[in-house]
């Protein structure tokens, strides 16, 4: 990243507040979705280089699920919704309505209300992007995949190509109806070189 595209705490602050926004628009289908209150905030955002991602959301060893989607319409990339797998199956009972103990097999139905999550997030966050940029964002069918969150990260970047190096990483929390305790998750945003670029300059002049 060149000294042009490197972000300062107000602009990481932008982007922080779009994502937020994006956040509440999503909590508020979720809670539609389940008949339960659902709050999602974003306590961070990071811009870093794709081999450093793993380490910034985690361990590059943990077994993660992970949904990815294609971003289309005026900018591209791939985005990922990453959540660590026993943090994903505690979810999925959640939106399921479930008592957590009630299975603890990640199957079908689960991953569904899994991919489903990803599909209202991705698409709130990228209305959001899509109002700070004057642009028109798509998301794509979203696909699962279960593995290490190293090896998931490593494969996306090589599919998408060698010069994409940066991402922009949103830290996602969910908590259902007061008292429950939190879950986090991690949103990664994999813009093509073109498309980083106009998010980081209308980041700096928002």
């Amino acid at each position: 990243m060149n000294e042009s595209q490197q972000l300062r705490d107000l602009e990481l602050d932008a982007l922080k507040e779009v994502a937020n926004v994006g956040a509440g628009h999503a909590a508020t289908a979720l809670s539609q979705l389940t008949n339960r209150r659902v709050m999602i905030d974003v306590p961070e955002v990071a811009v870093c280089p794709i081999e450093e991602a793993a380490n910034a959301v985690g361990n590059g060893n943990s077994v993660v699920a992970a949904v990815l989607m294609h971003v289309l319409g005026d900018l591209t990339g791939r985005s990922l919704l990453l959540f660590e797998k026993e943090c994903a199956m505690r979810l999925a009972q959640m939106l399921l309505d479930r008592e957590e103990s009630a299975s603890r097999v990640f199957g079908e139905l689960e991953q569904s209300s899994i991919k489903e999550t990803a599909n209202i997030l991705t698409g709130a966050y990228l209305n959001g992007l899509s109002d700070l940029l004057g642009l028109m964002l798509i998301p794509s069918v979203p696909s699962l995949a279960v593995d290490l969150c190293g090896a998931i990260l490593s494969t996306t970047y090589l599919n998408f190509g060698h010069d994409r190096s940066y991402v922009i990483i949103l830290d996602t929390r969910f908590k259902f109806e007061p008292g429950e305790s939190s879950m986090e998750g991690h949103f990664v945003l994999l813009p093509d070189p073109a498309s980083l670029r106009v998010i980081l300059k209308a980041a700096r002049v928002k």
